[in-house]
């Protein structure tokens, strides 16, 4: 591996800029071209069907078959003409990843004449094997049958590959028993109870609102490496993080990376990737240096949240696709390297009208500004009753490293809405006066005659928050950088709209049995709220040990783990507000609950096996063969006579390494032997349990060893790639 590693280091030293051209130098020239847009829709099939289908996405109504056949029609006509051969369905199974099965458009008639072929049954529906993905004991293994399904408001796109092109048409994924077994049909139910709970208290203020949509930009961040590097560390390569190394002596303490010149092989990297992306729909607009060494991020605008994660899901296998022509490697683990900012998946969430209003935009009027409070403060509220179950959404093995470390949310869930926005609420509670009636913006003089006035938002940023408010929406920043958005956005969803439902039966009753005046009624409902959720609200330091001691204090949960945040899945009250608003059934509550504990329980058995492997047959080794060097260097020192201060010294090395190899080879072994047993128990929560408990306790002892090796054996012998090389060797 040393010899790997500086073959590794020369390939990067003769790395080249790799050459990027542009369709044009206008993104608005070719974004969306490889995306079945309306206007391509309008162009391939008639009038009246392009009205028939416009129609049944905006009331989700069902395709029916003459319609299918129809857009069916259109969607091979359009796909064709760009030179696609094949189509697939293109869904989100509950690995976390995105799934396709090609199949060819070409057909042969029944006289055996060759054809191009695309039916509406076929875009309506197929049929993938649904034993294969993670089901939670919902499918057998021998029980096969599941079903994709169209999602007409998402639309369909062309993937290239090599030479060839490929109609995805995204889809939900069910078992033949009706279970969702992906993210995008519970995010489809969700964003349903959504509109329905917020459309009626939207016309408390509009009578004109018909719908609510849910919007959402999602900020996606990642480390960059080197392919040479990157395949030089098996930990990096089998786990997507490195389960050795020291920190750098310099690594992001100066603060000159973030917002740094982006360096010239990430710069043409990141032109590519956004062509591929823009082409494809995705309306990226920010790139920019994070704040690690090798960490960037890319911001789109804000979207329908169903397409959001659509575009987000599609944006990471672009990203993993480009990356290889770059000779980089993109890295999506929350965090891959220990010692230095983790990644995060920054969900921007809000609630717009059909009639074109921002729910969390502060108007300026007092009756605008009840309608922002009546949703700002609903929105609150529902995160402190539902703070544990917000906290499981974002659970997983990988980012329960990067919650609570440098600049990533901690996992207490808490609430930043900046200083003016609590000092209204304070005023609100006290006097029922609805405030802030000259606009949510306030202007800063800064004293500089050449500089223009700097419009303030009207709230700081505070990025230790997990759920923050920016000014016209709320930042979920919790959310890790692989995960699918859909789950948060799920739980999110229906979390406000239960929110909603109960605030609307109250303020009804306060107006059919006290009598109370709806504006009346619906103060004093928020009144109660904003007393009710003050616990969950926070502005200060989330990375404190004073804030975990006052958020004990508050009762608020710190659930640091996995699989004790998943708990919460199996509790009554989870279980109700999501069967009661048909969201999962308890059946697919269970296997989520299931499944995660699982995936968790298998990334640690991932990292276990390499880890245990690395230190044993590639750190002992060496380190035992650069003992006899130093054993052989003391023999020859005292065959010529010269036993000094160094001798005594170099055998002192030489026990110290006897004790850490001696100490590595014991507790891979009871790390083995650990794991047989945790992988003996029959459930699912024990076992992640004690996976957490049990070998995680085990990674800091091999570390430990690995790690004083690693100063004690010669730079050149030592057999993994240094964590400083892989992050500043670009």
């Amino acid at each position: 591996m040393a010899i790997l590693r500086f073959k590794a280091l020369e390939i990067v030293s003769q790395r080249k800029v790799e050459e990027v051209s542009l369709p044009s130098p206008k993104i608005s020239d070719y974004f969306g071209e490889n995306v079945f847009t309306k206007d391509a829709l309008r162009s391939t099939m008639s009038s009246q069907n392009y009205k028939r289908l416009l129609r049944t996405i905006d009331t989700g109504d069902k395709v029916d078959r003459e319609l299918a056949d129809a857009v069916a029609a259109a969607m091979k006509t359009w796909a064709t003409s760009k030179g696609a051969t094949h189509y697939t369905h293109w869904f989100q199974p509950l690995t976390g990843a995105t799934a396709e099965k090609h199949d060819s458009f070409f057909d042969l008639t029944s006289d055996g004449e060759a054809i191009e072929s695309f039916k509406g049954s076929a875009l309506v529906q197929q049929e993938p094997d649904a034993s294969s993905f993670p089901s939670g004991g919902i499918r057998n293994t021998f029980e096969a049958r599941g079903y994709s399904a169209w999602d007409p408001s998402s639309p369909a796109f062309l993937i290239e590959n090599a030479s060839t092109k490929t109609l995805c048409i995204p889809t939900i994924f069910v078992s033949y028993t009706g279970e969702a077994l992906d993210y995008k049909t519970p995010l489809l139910k969700s964003l349903k109870l959504l509109n329905d709970a917020a459309v009626p208290v939207c016309q408390y203020f509009d009578k004109e609102v018909t719908k609510v949509n849910t919007t959402l930009g999602i900020e996606q961040e990642y480390f960059l490496v080197d392919k040479a590097l990157y395949e030089a560390r098996p930990d990096l390569v089998v786990s997507g993080r490195t389960l050795f190394g020291h920190s750098p002596a310099k690594g992001q303490q100066l603060e000159d990376h973030y917002f740094g010149s982006i360096p010239g092989r990430v710069h043409a990297y990141m032109l590519e990737f956004e062509k591929e992306a823009l082409r494809l729909g995705i309306p990226l607009r920010t790139r920019h240096n994070e704040v690690a060494p090798h960490q960037f991020e890319c911001a789109p605008t804000f979207e329908d949240a169903n397409l959001a994660v659509d575009h987000n899901q599609l944006l990471m296998d672009i990203m993993g696709r480009v990356a290889d022509r770059h000779n980089l490697k993109v890295l999506l683990h929350e965090k891959p390297f220990k010692g230095v900012n983790g990644s995060g998946k920054h969900n921007n969430w809000a609630m717009s009208t059909s009639t074109g209003v921002n729910l969390l935009s502060p108007g300026k009027r007092p009756k605008e500004n009840l309608q922002f409070l009546t949703f700002f403060i609903n929105t609150i509220m529902a995160v402190h009753k539902h703070a544990d179950l917000l906290r499981s959404s974002i659970a997983s093995a990988s980012n329960d490293h990067r919650l609570g470390a440098n600049e990533a949310p901690p996992a207490i869930v808490s609430v930043f809405i900046g200083q003016q926005l609590t000092a209204i609420l304070d005023e609100f509670e006290r006097t029922s006066k609805v405030p802030i009636e000259k606009g949510d913006n306030m202007y800063l003089k800064l004293g500089i005659d050449r500089i223009p006035e700097v419009l303030r938002d009207n709230t700081d940023r505070n990025r230790t928050s997990p759920f923050a408010f920016t000014g016209n929406k709320f930042e979920f920043r919790a959310v890790g950088s692989s995960a699918n958005s859909s789950s948060p956005m799920t739980v999110l969803n229906t979390i406000v709209a239960d929110q909603l439902f109960e605030f609307r039966q109250s303020v009804e009753e306060l107006i059919n049995n006290k009598g109370m005046k709806k504006e009346i009624a619906i103060i004093q409902v928020l009144r109660d709220y904003v007393a009710a959720s003050k616990a969950i609200r926070f502005e200060g330091n989330g990375y404190s040990k004073e804030w975990e001691d006052e958020a004990a204090t508050r009762g608020l949960s710190n659930i640091k783990s996995t699989p004790l945040a998943l708990d919460v899945l199996a509790s009554k009250e989870v279980k109700d507000i999501f069967t009661k608003h048909q969201i999962f059934t308890e059946v697919e509550l269970e296997a989520r609950h299931e499944i995660l504990l699982e995936e968790y329980v298998k990334k640690i058995q991932i990292e276990s096996r390499v880890m245990g492997d690395l230190a044993v047959n590639h750190v002992v080794p060496t380190a035992i063969a650069y003992q006899n060097k130093l054993i052989q260097n003391v023999r020859g020192l005292k065959e010529i006579g010269l036993e000094d201060a160094y001798t005594d010294s170099t055998i002192e090395a030489i026990k110290t390494m006897s004790r850490h190899i001696t100490a590595i080879q014991k507790n891979v072994n009871e790390m083995i032997e650990a794991r047989k047993v945790a992988n003996k128990i029959d459930d699912p929560r024990e076992r992640a349990i004690m996976y957490n408990e049990r070998i995680f306790g085990f990674f800091d002892t091999i570390r430990y060893s690995v790690d004083k090796l690693e100063l004690m054996v010669d730079d050149e012998d030592w057999p993994l790639v240094k964590y400083r090389e892989l992050l500043f060797r670009h």
